[in-house]
């Protein structure tokens, strides 16, 4: 099979390697200390995101082979902000760092298993699995208030306008990952420098 921009979207470069192991250390931190106070929704979602950063150096067995940094900073953002902003990470913030997650796994299938994508089908997977994770999330949190009585769905307005800024995320992060992929790709097109077309 021939190889695409998407395969190439993994990493090997020095810098971005240690940046995105410090981003993954970070996250780990975040995990940790979310565990130690009993937050475990946002322990697993950092656990998950610090996965998916250091699945790439383990599948190739190589330090310097990670995702590009850039999406892991996107994909911990709620992190830094629910660490060391002042309040609360709002929904739009949350589901950007879902759609980056969901680039994540789109990255990692497409470089680890026979599943071959293009960047237009790759951002089409980033948008709706990023509305399929609200759906999904909206799902357990009604099944928690039906049996636990916990009050986590609030209003169904409430919940149609979460629905809308994950819609709203994962459109704006399509966008923005189908610009990256397409700087990246000129940029592999390229020839280095003292070499000829």
């Amino acid at each position: 099979m021939g190889s695409t921009v998407i395969d190439s979207f993994i990493e090997t470069e020095s810098r971005n390697a240690i940046a995105a192991w410090l981003l993954a250390g970070f996250v780990l931190a975040v995990a940790a200390s979310s565990l130690l106070v009993g937050d475990l929704l946002w322990a697993g979602f950092a656990a998950f995101v610090c996965v998916l950063a250091v699945l790439p150096a383990v599948a190739f067995r190589s330090g310097r082979v990670t995702p590009p940094w850039e999406v892991l900073a996107l994909a911990s953002g709620p992190l830094v902000v629910r660490t060391f902003g002042p309040g609360g990470v709002g929904e739009f913030a949350t589901y950007l760092s879902v759609a980056a997650i969901a680039l994540l796994v789109a990255v990692e299938l497409n470089a680890f298993t026979p599943v071959r994508m293009t960047s237009g089908f790759a951002v089409a997977f980033v948008v709706i699995a990023t509305m399929a994770t609200a759906g999904a999330w909206a799902v357990v949190r009604w099944i928690a208030d039906l049996y636990l009585a916990t009050g986590f769905l609030g209003s169904e307005e409430a919940l149609m306008w979460e629905f809308v800024a994950s819609t709203a995320a994962g459109i704006v992060a399509g966008i923005v990952f189908e610009l990256y992929f397409r700087r990246y790709s000129r940029a592999l097109e390229r020839p280095l420098a003292g070499e000829t077309p």
